[in-house]
């Protein structure tokens, strides 16, 4: 990999986001981290650091569940930097009960989908200002599971659901991921920016952090080899940087094989995907997000 890459990567305080930054500062990259915590921050500094003394590592701060921190953190980052590489939108959360954002979105469909188009569509000039830029966008096949996709309401709704029914939710951000993906790519055919989605696996970094028994069940899973996160940080460290994907756009790709996967329904339909990105823009820009 060119040595010069200036990378962008969301959440990368923890989990997945971590492990990826902590094997790319190994190649000389210029990483640009997001954090809502400035002592996790810090500390993740500190730890690229001794891996890679010579990293140039920057950190803008903001909370992603909210539409106005994650245009001014993307809008920051514009100005600070004429031109980005790599944009890995990982940041991810599973609530096991509804919350709604200051802004009045559930929070699920905030994290998940809402920010990483934002901040995308926020950062595109500056990765049409690279010759080769890539999008990595993680996804799930939590969307499997994804109930029924009903548009525009889903982007919308703030109706309450059950640790159990959080699964259907979360899923169904996941497939937005996806969709949005596929879409993305053919706005921007031409424009030399790919664009991609992953399943990075079952990951017990992924657990919910809200379940009282997570951190006693990520031991277990560790102490039983299940779950291995470094899979996950693979897929997106390939699709990032790997030779092989090239020119490849628009695709859903495996974790460990690198193969692309067909998602479910309505996943592939290019109708649903424009309607998708149609609903999403129009409600975006009634809260004045996009002009």
């Amino acid at each position: 990999m060119d040595k010069s890459k200036t990378i962008a990567i969301t959440g990368a305080t923890s989990g997945l986001g971590q492990l990826v930054a902590t094997e790319l500062v190994k190649q000389h990259t210029h990483l640009i981290l997001t954090a809502r915590n400035k002592e996790r921050a810090e500390a993740t500094k500190k730890m690229l650091e001794n891996i890679n003394p010579k990293a140039k590592i920057d950190f803008f701060f903001g909370d992603l569940s909210l539409m106005k921190d994650v245009k001014r953190v993307g809008e920051e980052i514009k100005a600070a930097y004429p031109r980005i590489d790599i944009l890995v939108n990982n940041a991810g959360l599973h609530a096991f009960e509804q919350r709604l954002t200051s802004e009045g979105f559930a929070e699920m469909i905030a994290v998940n989908y809402l920010a990483p188009w934002l901040l995308t569509n926020t950062l595109l000039q500056t990765l049409m200002g690279s010759e080769n830029a890539r999008i990595v966008n993680v996804a799930s096949e939590a969307s499997r599971n994804h109930g029924e996709l009903k548009l525009p309401e889903d982007l919308t709704d703030v109706s309450d659901f059950t640790a159990k029914e959080s699964s259907i939710v979360y899923g169904k951000t996941k497939l937005l991921n996806i969709m949005f993906t596929a879409e993305l790519a053919r706005r921007l055919s031409g424009t030399g920016v790919i664009v991609n989605a992953l399943n990075p696996g079952f990951n017990v970094t992924g657990l919910g952090r809200e379940l009282w028994f997570a951190p006693l069940l990520e031991r277990i899973l560790k102490f039983l080899h299940i779950g291995d996160p470094r899979k996950g940080a693979d897929i997106i460290i390939r699709l990032a940087t790997d030779s092989k994907y090239d020119g490849v756009t628009g695709g859903y790709f495996n974790v460990v094989t690198g193969e692309p996967i067909i998602p479910i329904y309505p996943g592939e339909d290019k109708i649903m995907q424009n309607k998708l990105w149609s609903d999403t823009e129009v409600l975006l820009k009634q809260k004045g997000f996009v002009e």
